[in-house]
C-alpha cells in the first residue's frame, strides 16, 4: 500500500469513529427508552460550566499585566457573559467575546 493508501485508509477510519461516536447517544436513547433524568440536569448544567472554565482559564494571569491583557480580557468577559445572558447562543458569545478582547489589545 502507497503512502497516499494510509492516509487515505486513517482519514476513513477516523471518520468512521467520528460518526459512531456522535451517532451512538441517538442509537442508545432513541425509542421507548429515552434519556436519564440525571443525564437531562447534566445536559442543561454543562454549558454553564463550560463557560465558568473558559473564565478563570482566561483571567489566570491578568494580575500580571493588567493594562495591556487585564482591561481586554475582562472586556471580553463581560461581552461574552452579557451576549450569552441576552441570547443563549453559545458560539455567538464566544465570537463576540473573542472580538471585543483582540479588538481592545489591539487598541491599548
Amino acid at each position: 500500500m502507497s503512502k497516499y493508501g494510509y492516509i487515505a485508509a486513517a482519514i476513513a477510519l477516523s471518520a468512521a469513529i467520528t460518526f459512531f461516536l456522535r451517532a451512538l447517544p441517538f442509537l442508545a436513547f432513541r425509542g421507548e427508552h429515552g434519556m436519564p433524568g440525571w443525564l437531562e440536569r447534566l445536559g442543561k448544567l454543562l454549558p454553564q460550566a463550560i463557560m465558568a472554565v473558559l473564565i478563570v482559564y482566561c483571567l489566570k494571569d491578568v494580575r500580571t499585566d493588567w493594562v495591556h491583557t487585564g482591561i481586554p480580557e475582562i472586556a471580553g468577559v463581560i461581552a461574552t457573559a452579557a451576549s450569552y445572558k441576552w441570547k443563549h447562543n453559545t458560539l455567538v458569545s464566544i465570537l463576540l467575546g473573542t472580538a471585543t478582547c483582540m479588538l481592545l489589545i489591539h487598541i491599548l
